[in-house]
């Protein structure tokens, strides 16, 4: 990270780029008395009628001030796996460059580098799921743009040792992007905190997980301003619509609800190991920093397959390395994490 320029990891194409100026880029706040006839628009009001704010201006000043950063650190997609795509679009160049990724892990860095046709370089993650430091920045060449740490990860549940993800945050000579989707179950503090420390890092989170806004798709990616500049010049006009925003919004000024809800999961995490742990088939439950349990079963396969002959739907990741016979439980709510451990104690 010595020395870090960021001109020099944007692509050539990127820096020359015009971006598109849309209607609603033209002005700030909207007023009682404005005429709007430049979009466009079908004129006559069902609250949808006009174009969203390009720029999620009020979204991003709440969660400015829910999170502690500037509204201008603040890139809002559709869906973290729009975000992340941007980040390939913009400083991966296509048949030349790389990224580097950490298996196991979420399977969407890979998609979208093949989407991107940019290669991956893959070091697995060490039996305690972490880092291996050494060998991860022993691989990166002058062409390694993008280095992804999923804490807490995912499948694995586990949060990275900090130590460690600094030694490579200062270590790594391109990006260094810390997926955090999992971190309001985590006790672990956010890198946000650090944001400003380090020029390279970027932190994606989102609205699935903890606000219970999975179905909005709204991703959001933290950086310098530097960085964000560049992914706005690229990113669509409107890529937010107004129902996401509005929704978003609607649950961002209802952080009790949110608080609670977490801590209901917590308290159901906490339970669920307990009881999980005196099931005969399970033969290893992994620590949990998120808001699913990684576990290991005698025989994965049949295990997930005599779960949905019983209409119990689970994740069978015992083709990802390093989890060979594991099954993924995300914490459910009271009832449906008992219906679990009842099914579970009935499999033979």
């Amino acid at each position: 990270m010595k020395d870090f320029n960021l001109n020099n990891l944007i692509r050539e194409n990127i820096k020359n780029i015009k971006p598109y100026s849309s209607a609603r880029d033209e002005y700030k706040e909207a007023t009682a008395d404005m005429v709007f006839i430049d979009a466009n628009e079908n004129p006559f009001q069902t609250n949808v009628n006009r174009y969203p704010d390009p720029q999620q201006s009020k979204v991003k000043k709440r969660l400015a001030e829910i999170k502690g950063v500037n509204p201008s650190q603040i890139l809002l997609g559709n869906g973290s796996d729009e975000v992340l795509d941007l980040l390939f679009r913009a400083f991966c160049e296509p048949k030349q460059d790389n990224v580097i990724t950490l298996p196991p892990t979420y399977g969407m860095y890979s998609v979208l580098a093949d989407l991107n046709a940019v290669d991956v370089i893959s070091k697995e993650l060490d039996d305690n799921f972490e880092p291996k430091v050494s060998e991860i920045l022993s691989v990166q060449n002058s062409n390694s743009k993008l280095l992804f740490l999923c804490s807490p990860n995912n499948p694995t549940a586990n949060s990275f040792n900090a130590s460690k993800v600094e030694e490579l945050i200062e270590g790594f000579n391109g990006l260094v992007v810390i997926d955090e989707a999992y971190i309001d179950f985590s006790n672990q503090e956010s890198w946000l905190c650090r944001l400003d420390e380090f020029p390279n890092l970027i932190v994606t989170q989102t609205l699935s997980k903890a606000y219970g806004l999975a179905g909005i798709r709204l991703g959001i990616c933290y950086a310098s301003v530097e960085i964000i500049s560049v992914l706005n010049k690229i990113k669509p006009p409107y890529n937010v619509n107004q129902l996401t925003q509005d929704k978003a919004l609607e649950r961002l000024t209802s952080l009790d609800e949110v608080n609670k809800e977490v801590n209901s999961i917590l308290n159901e995490r906490k339970l669920l190991v307990t009881q999980l742990s005196e099931i005969s088939v399970i033969k290893n439950i992994y620590p949990s920093d998120a808001n699913f349990i990684l576990v290991k079963v005698d025989n994965a396969n049949l295990r997930y397959n005599q779960l949905i002959e019983k209409g119990i739907v689970v994740r069978n990741r015992t083709t990802q390395p390093l989890c060979e016979n594991c099954l993924r439980f995300t914490i459910g709510t009271e009832e449906e994490n008992n219906i679990l451990i009842k099914t579970l104690n009935q499999l033979s």
